[in-house]
């Protein structure tokens, strides 16, 4: 029997212009400087507003560097990104869509992760649904405050 997919709904409104909200999320290369949990953003490919890249991660408490390619396509109009692991390792599958809403507040930013974990990974899925559900909260609230700190609003 298939285990049941994980799925995770996470947002957080930024107090900053849609431009830098989009522009500073976008930039994968960034990606160390804005998430706490990245190590490493290396531009693998570029094909109009697809990007391939592979992401590594800090050691974590083994002294694993976790690492992983992923495809990544910006939809700046209808203000989405939808990505996915190209090498997913451990997980069977794993896709996100990032939306990106106007609001009196600021820019909502949603990250919607639907993946399963491979029989003999790590963890299971459960395991990673709240691992991941934890993590993104502390991620989101760190990009908040880094695009806050130098929104000019």
């Amino acid at each position: 029997m298939t285990e049941p997919a994980g799925h995770v709904d996470n947002e957080v409104v930024i107090a900053a212009p849609f431009g830098l909200v989009w522009d500073r999320t976008n930039d994968v290369a960034g990606w160390p400087d804005l998430f706490s949990e990245y190590a490493r953003a290396e531009i693998l490919a570029r094909e109009g507003d697809t990007v391939t890249f592979r992401l590594s991660m800090h050691p974590d408490e083994n002294g694993i560097v976790w690492t992983w390619v992923s495809e990544r396509t910006a939809d700046r109009s209808r203000r989405e990104v939808n990505a996915r692991r190209v090498e997913p390792g451990p997980f069977e599958f794993m896709n996100i869509r990032w939306t990106y809403e106007e609001t009196p507040e600021g820019v909502r930013m949603r990250w919607v992760q639907d993946f399963r974990m491979r029989p003999g990974a790590p963890v299971d899925t459960p395991t990673m649904t709240e691992r991941i559900n934890h993590n993104t909260g502390i991620q989101m609230a760190r990009i908040r405050e880094k695009l806050e700190a130098v929104a000019d609003v």
